[in-house]
Formats: C-alpha cells, sequence, structure tokens
C-alpha cells in the first residue's frame, strides 16, 4: 500500500479536501450507476477517474460517447473536453486517489446465491493501489454484512485502522433507468460507514452532490435500507400479479379493480401486473437478503413466494395468448406467427437485463410460434447463438402478424395505429388503455 504525508490527522485532512473539492474521486464500474455518478461529481467540481475492465467502453467514453440511457454524449464529451473525467482500464490509474467509490454488479449465481466476485476484483484493484487517508464506498447491491465481513479485512491491518488511518462506508445505489424526474442528483441518498469518522467523512462526500443524505448507524443498516426498497416492490409486484391471475378466473378486469382502488388517497399504492420482472435489481436482489437469513435459519416467506409467482408470470402470459388464440381464431401457437412489442426490461430504455421479455419470446419459440420482435431502444441483441435484429414496424408487418404482444409500453409507440392495423393484440402492461376505437381486438393480461 502507497502512504502519503498530511498534515494533522487524515481525517481533517480528507474533510477539508471533500470540501474545497481537491479530492480525487475514482469510481469503478462505469455502468448505469458509476456514470452517473461520475458525471455528478465532476459537476461538483471533482476531478474524476472512471475505471472499467471494459477496453471497448473506456474508449467510448474518452471518446466523449455514452452507452448509458440517462446520460447523453453530450455530458460525457463536455466532462472529457474540460479533463475533469478520465476513463481508464489501468488499475494503476487508481493509485493516489483520496475517494474510490465500487458500483459493480452483483448477479446471483445459478442457485440463487450471491455473486460477489466483482466486488472482491474491485477491491483487489483497490488494495494494490490504495492510499492512507482514503474513503472507499461500497455502492454495490448486497446482503447485509459484507462491507464489514469482506472489505474490511481487506484493507484494515498494521497500521491501518479504520476510521482513523482510512474510511469504509456503504451507501446503497438509488437509480432508477429512464426516470425523467428521479436522477443521482436529486434522489436522496442513505450512508452508513463502519465507524462515526467514516459515516460523517462519506456523508460529506455525498453532500457534494445530493441535497439529502440520511446517515444510518451502520454498513449493515445502509445495505438493509436497499434490499428492504426492492424487496418491498417485489413483494407487492408479487401481490398484484396474484391479483391478476385471481381476476382472470374471477372474470374481473384487474385494470378496473387497480384503477378504482388507488382512488384512495391513503393506506394504498398502486402496484400493476405484468409479464415478469425484469432489470438488475428487483428480481435479484430480494435473494441476497434471502439467502443471508437462511444461514442464520430464518426463511424469508414473503420473498420466497413473490419470487415464485413474479417468475412464473412469462409462462402465465404464454398460456393466456395460447388460450386467446384457440379461442378468437381456433388456431394453435405452432401455426402462428406472432410480433413482439418491446425487448427492455421497462418503457424508454435499452437495457435488457432479466427482461420478461426474453422469457416470453423463447417460450412462445418453445410453442413453435414465429416470432420476431420490434424495439426502437434495442435494434439488435443476440439471441440463441444468432444476431436478432428489429422489424421496422408497417402497415403490413402489423397486418401480417396473426398476434401482436405488446411486452415493454415505450411512449414512443402508437397505440391507436398498432391496434388498427393488426388482427389481434395480447396487452401485457395496459398500454392500450388509451385506444379508443377497436377495441374489441384488444386482449389484456
Amino acid at each position: 500500500m502507497k502512504t502519503k504525508k498530511v498534515k494533522g490527522s487524515y481525517y481533517d485532512t480528507l474533510m477539508t479536501k471533500i470540501k474545497d473539492r481537491k479530492a480525487r474521486a475514482g469510481i469503478i464500474g462505469l455502468g448505469y450507476v458509476g456514470l452517473p455518478l461520475a458525471m455528478a461529481l465532476v459537476e461538483a467540481g471533482f476531478k474524476v477517474t472512471g475505471f472499467d475492465i471494459s477496453t471497448t467502453k473506456v474508449r467510448l467514453l474518452n471518446s466523449g460517447k455514452s452507452d448509458i440511457d440517462d446520460i447523453p454524449d453530450m455530458v460525457v464529451s463536455g466532462s472529457v473536453a474540460t479533463g475533469k473525467f478520465l476513463a481508464t482500464d489501468n488499475p494503476k490509474d487508481l493509485a493516489g486517489l483520496d475517494i474510490i467509490s465500487i458500483c459493480v454488479p452483483t448477479p446471483l449465481s445459478k442457485t440463487k446465491d450471491p455473486d460477489v466476485s466483482y466486488i472482491l476484483s474491485a477491491m483487489g484493484f483497490v488494495k494494490d493501489n490504495f492510499t492512507k487517508g482514503s474513503l472507499v464506498v461500497l455502492e454495490s447491491t448486497t446482503y447485509p454484512g459484507t462491507t464489514e465481513e469482506l472489505i474490511l479485512p481487506l484493507l484494515q491491518g498494521g497500521d491501518m485502522k479504520v476510521g482513523k488511518d482510512f474510511f469504509l462506508a456503504f451507501s446503497p445505489e438509488r437509480v432508477d433507468p429512464g426516470n425523467a424526474k428521479y436522477n443521482t442528483r436529486n434522489t436522496p441518498r442513505v450512508v452508513g460507514g463502519i465507524t462515526p469518522n467514516c459515516t460523517l467523512v462519506a456523508k460529506t462526500f455525498y453532500e457534494a452532490t445530493i441535497p439529502n443524505v440520511y446517515p444510518v448507524s451502520s454498513t449493515q443498516a445502509a445495505e438493509m435500507v436497499k434490499l428492504l426498497e426492492n424487496t418491498f416492490r417485489s413483494v407487492n409486484i408479487g401481490l398484484v400479479n396474484e391479483v391478476a391471475l385471481m381476476c382472470e378466473r374471477l372474470k374481473i378486469d384487474v385494470w378496473e379493480i387497480i384503477d378504482a382502488a388507488a382512488t384512495k388517497p391513503f393506506g394504498f399504492m398502486p402496484f400493476y401486473p405484468g409479464p415478469g420482472l425484469g432489470g438488475h435489481c428487483i428480481p435479484i436482489d430480494p435473494h441476497y437478503l434471502s439467502w443471508k437469513l437462511k444461514s442464520l435459519n430464518y426463511y424469508a416467506r414473503f420473498i420466497e413466494l413473490a419470487g415464485e409467482i413474479n417468475s412464473h408470470m412469462p409462462e402465465y402470459v404464454v398460456e393466456r395468448i395460447s388460450g386467446f388464440m384457440n379461442h378468437r381464431f381456433a388456431k394453435a401457437l405452432n401455426k402462428s406467427s406472432v410480433l413482439v412489442l418491446g425487448l427492455a426490461y421497462k418503457k424508454d430504455i435499452q437495457d435488457v437485463r432479466e427482461s420478461p421479455a426474453l422469457d416470453v419470446i423463447k417460450l412462445l419459440e418453445d410453442k413453435g410460434a414465429k416470432v420476431t420482435y420490434n424495439d426502437p431502444y434495442v435494434p439488435t441483441f443476440n439471441w440463441r447463438d444468432k444476431l436478432a435484429k428489429s422489424t421496422k414496424l408497417t402497415d403490413s408487418v402489423l397486418a401480417k402478424a396473426d398476434l401482436v404482444v405488446i411486452v415493454t409500453d415505450h411512449t414512443l409507440y402508437n397505440y391507436q395505429w398498432i391496434v388498427d392495423k393488426s388482427k389481434a393484440i395480447f396487452d401485457t402492461r395496459n398500454a392500450t388503455k388509451k385506444v379508443l376505437k377497436n377495441r374489441q381486438k384488444i386482449e389484456l393480461l
């Protein structure tokens, strides 16, 4: 480890550097969490080094281009032009930095156990280039205890004491891709440090870019906050998906029920059913908590049940589609052409991670359907060892498809036109809610 001489305590020195915007910040992982944070820090006046193992991404960013939906090219090019931002794939460029934020993926293994290999790999880079008096913040979602149990032992030892010679904290990312209202700069932050000094340093750092920073008592508390947030969503989505199953059997319109319930000004928050969960957070994060609790001999029933219901939704969608085709056209799926609208896991973004559209397409193809797709945000993607391309929407393309399935409700779509030109629609998102003509063509989830 490299050591630098400073006047006074490391705490005072780092706090002064942060307040004067002289602290040199580093971001490990330049994805949908790391890049927005880097740009926010540059805007706040910090000089930022962004590290990523992808040479292609590093070259793209240094050329002034962005590959993240919420960050325009002009923001990256401006940061690069001023010399305030540099992307690198060389770990040695992390040496001498005062603050390092770790924003790497935390996926699940095939057995749904936490995969912290990306965190440990990032910490290997940090440890090899660590400077005394620095702050390390983990932002990657993980199970309670990760920061203290895995990261702290890698940094502490010998003459390195946490809270005195270096500072360690956890601050969960709260990025919502495609959200036009809330972003890195105006979404409140939660921060928890290993020691009170760690919490104060991290709080001061984030306050430079975010007006509302909420400190909690420990890194474990901060880690738990993020898991609660996404478990809350997963469980409520699981509930409303099950309500959708109930309503279908009761021959009741679930969308009408939700809209009516949402008129209550207290005690109810609307969630909506859909074809399944997507993205990196909601389908994955609750399982981190469930896994941790299993080690303490506790079974997280709500999490497991919600996961079971949500993961079954693509199969339910295809079952409904099959029944709809048989009932409406007396036609089997293995003799049908199906056009899927929307591949991204949520509207108005290009991210296809864990997208339920992929499961729906696979299940349709497994049943013999001829499937094509359109997504204005995803022109191509790798599918079953081949490159699949988005089909251009035209009158004839819509008319030729036996069924159009709306999986992702992009706002770019002209739904009235789509309904008018199609033979039949299966709408998993109630995207056709405002369509006035030809509603008899539409089957809702």
